[in-house]
């Protein structure tokens, strides 16, 4: 019997990422705007990272609030951001994200997220091992970041 291959969009191939879809992406906005509000970081979505020969794209990176300078661009940072924001998309597996969380921490991020929208909750990693999960109902916290709001504003 012959193993079935899984076939890739342009999407995926390009991005070296699952493609999202619309819990994907209503959750990623919802956070993204809630943060700006909320937070004194700059929360930047879909940027390419580059740090100790890994290469990464989170869905949202937190960093801290710094000057901008328009009139040079850059399409892989090699800043670690404070905080990593994975969501889960469909074709996505939890263990490829943890995984992932893995390697962040060990680049040196404070915090990461992995959200899970058909579930309506956040994992906050704090490290490799050390998790909190947050659902619907509950006000997510982000010790090391300081980031607290309530999860309903998320998944609505």
């Amino acid at each position: 019997m012959e193993n079935a291959v899984a076939t890739l969009s342009d999407y995926e191939l390009e991005r070296g990422k699952p493609m999202p879809s619309l819990l994907h992406a209503r959750a990623q906005s919802n956070l993204v705007a809630l943060l700006y509000q909320q937070s004194n970081y700059v929360c930047l979505s879909e940027l390419s990272l580059s740090f100790n020969d890994w290469d990464s794209v989170p869905d949202i990176a937190i960093y801290q609030q710094n000057e901008v300078d328009f009139s040079r661009d850059e399409t892989k940072l090699t800043k670690l951001p404070l905080c990593a924001i994975e969501i889960l998309s469909a074709s996505q597996t939890l263990d490829s994200l943890v995984d992932k969380a893995q390697k962040y921490f060990e680049n040196g991020v404070k915090s990461c997220w992995i959200v899970i929208p058909r579930l309506k909750n956040i994992h906050v990693f704090e490290s490799p091992t050390a998790y909190e999960i947050y659902r619907e109902h509950q006000t997510l916290i982000d010790k090391r970041l300081g980031i607290e709001f309530p999860l309903s504003q998320i998944f609505k």
